[in-house]
């Protein structure tokens, strides 16, 4: 046998249509069907990862993130249609502290509109805001540390904790199944999830969604924070727009309130060949899209209408009946794309309920958390 055909003699070169063949043969025989073509991918990625001869310490990374993204993917699926909200503050958080009786408040408020709360099941805030919905209404994305977090006596043992090794697998979880986000005050752990959650939603990373900073009345925490913002704007390190990414509100109710409004017309979107696709929970009038067209020309360059249901859309069947706005999305300026939902969600008439979910599954196409 030649060198070049030895696995481990310098000069091999290795048939990767094999690879291929491999992982055709293992569907075929264990007669997957659903996502094969993706699963595939999985399978042939894996074997590449092998024959680079990659270091344990990799393939473990690989491994254990792949784990426990399944297995997260798996508990949240029996809750795909109720829309969640993501709660991030202070783990220290006292239980006699105002702040924690707002998260307590802001969970219970957010249950009671039809949503569920997202934590990192730690104590603080996060217990603040899972006591408050309940643990029926209730995620926690724990993690392991060698201190000060461990899943609260709220979630403990509840079906719907996930426990995660590293950080950016739970902070996908965080994201990806989020419709809001909502930061009480906190430390490097809270403006660490705050600045990456900010930093998807201006660069298109995820789907928009409302990002409210919450304050008890008169607080400085986030105006403070706030007044930073302003000087990066000051020196041209952020856009102005990028302020309507985000509210600082000084109430329980003002936040859910914007969280709610978020999805009073607007319920979701995607990109379909490349036209960005708003998808619409009633029709908007002529005058609003004349509007629209007029007043956002800066984002959408007038390619802008009013259409119905992709075929690229077809198997989405939850959000195959809604309305839809299509257009020509720079992908650039997302506060200029909040600003145009802010307006969308004016229209007059009724609305379906804000808590339910009907956007469908992440597909080739989506811009999102899991990427594009």
């Amino acid at each position: 046998m030649p060198p070049d055909s030895q696995p481990g003699i310098p000069g091999f070169r290795r048939d990767f249509g094999a690879f291929d063949r491999a992982a055709d043969e293992l569907l075929t025989k264990l007669a997957i069907t659903s996502n094969a073509d993706l699963v595939r991918e999985l399978i042939v990625t894996a074997l590449r990862l092998a024959d680079d001869s990659a270091e344990r310490g990799d393939v473990k990374i690989v491994s254990s993130a792949l784990k426990e993204l399944r297995y997260a993917f798996k508990t949240f699926a029996p809750w795909k249609e109720v829309r969640k909200v993501s709660v991030f503050g202070s783990a220290r958080t006292p239980t006699d502290h105002l702040g924690y009786k707002q998260a307590l408040e802001f969970g219970k408020e957010m249950a009671k509109r039809g949503f569920m709360i997202i934590t990192g099941a730690g104590p603080g805030i996060m217990r603040a805001g899972n006591e408050g919905a309940g643990a029926e209404k209730s995620f926690g994305v724990n993690i392991r540390l060698p201190f000060e977090q461990r899943a609260n006596t709220v979630i403990y043992g509840d079906k719907k904790l996930v426990t995660f090794r590293y950080f950016f697998t739970r902070k996908l979880m965080f994201i990806k199944e989020a419709d809001g986000v909502a930061f009480f005050p906190g430390g490097f752990g809270t403006m660490d999830e705050m600045y990456e959650t900010l930093t998807l939603v201006q660069t298109g990373k995820t789907v928009p969604i409302p990002l409210v900073m919450v304050d008890a009345p008169g607080g400085t925490y986030w105006a403070d924070w706030h007044g930073f913002v302003e000087r990066l704007i000051y020196r041209g390190l952020v856009s102005e727009e990028d302020n309507r990414l985000f509210k600082v509100a000084y109430s329980v109710n003002e936040a859910c309130d914007e969280i709610c409004n978020f999805y009073r017309v607007y319920n979701s979107s995607r990109y379909v060949k490349g036209r960005f696709i708003i998808r619409l929970n009633g029709p908007l009038s002529a005058g609003t899209v004349a509007r629209l067209k007029a007043e956002f020309a800066d984002i959408h360059g007038g390619d802008l209408e009013m259409t119905g249901v992709h075929p690229e859309e077809a198997r989405e069947e939850r959000v195959a009946h809604l309305p839809r706005l299509a257009m020509n999305f720079n992908r650039r300026n997302q506060g200029r794309l909040r600003q145009m939902i802010d307006l969308i969600n004016l229209e007059p008439g009724s609305a379906a309920p804000a808590a339910h979910r009907t956007t469908g599954a992440a597909d080739d196409d989506v811009g999102g958390a899991t990427g594009e």
